[in-house]
């Protein structure tokens, strides 16, 4: 186990709702105000899960942007995140993108870091702005994302040995087990085209304005992923050494109103899990954090439980990470 302990959280969720009647029903999607950007919704959450902590924003020695697009090519998101909220610190500054599932990638980077001793105290933030990249005329997506932003401040913890001879293998909080794996066969299935080497922004005027736009295949893209999960969480459990009846809660990316399915489809009962696609939909990379620290908020996690943070995301990419809290 890599020992690694969230210290603080935070969340920035927009004041604007809008409801959209779906076939399921009616559910809620926040979207930002045209004067707040990504960095305002960013720098809101870090600066919150700092305080939380307890910390100055100086003591940060790494900074970690997971977005699934950034503010703009160059710099990264994380300096330009760092030169908010913590301009002083001497820190390490740099992003990582699994689109949906960059949080779950990022923490697990991170506790690899903090098991090296490379860095003390880490700042992990991602939010999306999806609402700026959809095609009001693509119903199936334009009425399934929220914006938002969710960030954690991550340190190495305590070590509890059980056996009185000083081994690692502790009963504190970490990470037990993670996996990630990409099927570029569905690579297609969600994109966006425009604004880097591909389709560059200066481009704009004389292309096609679709590929400045979110365009996802919704039933190819489920069905892909439907086919891919059960042997992906079956090779999961049997690495990690743990099966869903060791788990106090799973945390799942809230992908679309489908989130149901593949929960069933990989053997994870009803009620063991969050479903809160209706109450703000699909936070693009902040979903997963965002979900956790609803539920640190809520009380329906706490000290010394376990939970499953996992989903799936363009590529096609699936994620999953054991966390002892």
């Amino acid at each position: 186990m890599k020992t690694c302990r969230i210290d603080g959280w935070g969340t920035y969720l927009p004041d604007d709702a809008v409801t959209f009647t779906t076939r399921s029903g009616t559910v809620t999607r926040y979207r930002v105000a045209d004067d707040v950007s990504q960095l305002d919704m960013l720098a809101a959450a870090a600066d919150r899960a700092i305080r939380r902590a307890g910390v100055q924003p100086d003591d940060v020695d790494c900074v970690i942007a997971a977005c699934a697009a950034g503010i703009q090519p160059i710099p990264c998101t994380a300096a330009l995140v760092m030169e908010r909220v913590a301009p002083g610190a001497r820190a390490a500054a740099f992003d990582v993108n699994s689109t949906c599932t960059s949080f779950i990638t990022a923490l697990d980077i991170a506790s690899r870091y903090l098991a090296d001793g490379t860095y003390e105290r880490i700042l992990i933030v991602s939010g999306d702005v999806g609402s700026r990249f959809l095609d009001p005329a693509e119903r199936e997506s334009y009425e399934l994302f929220s914006d938002a932003a969710a960030a954690v401040v991550v340190t190495r913890g305590d070590t509890t040995t059980t056996d009185g001879l000083g081994d690692d293998r502790a009963t504190g909080p970490g990470i037990l087990a993670s996996l990630q794996q990409t099927w570029p066969a569905h690579a297609h299935d969600t994109e966006l085209r425009g604004g880097l080497s591909l389709h560059p922004a200066q481009d704009y005027a004389a292309g096609d304005p679709a590929d400045y736009r979110f365009d996802m295949h919704g039933r190819r893209a489920l069905m892909g992923m439907l086919r891919v999960l059960p042997e992906f969480f079956e090779r999961f459990f049997t690495a990690a050494g743990i099966g869903v009846e060791d788990l106090d809660l799973v945390v799942p990316h809230q992908a679309s109103g489908a989130l149901g399915i593949a929960m069933r489809r990989v053997g994870i009962p009803d009620g063991s899990y969050v479903d809160a696609v209706a109450e703000y939909g699909n936070m693009v990379s902040a979903s997963v954090p965002y979900t956790l620290a609803r539920c640190l908020d809520d009380g329906r996690v706490c000290r010394g439980d376990t939970v499953l943070l996992c989903g799936t995301a363009a590529g096609l990419t699936a994620n999953a990470l054991a966390l002892r809290l």
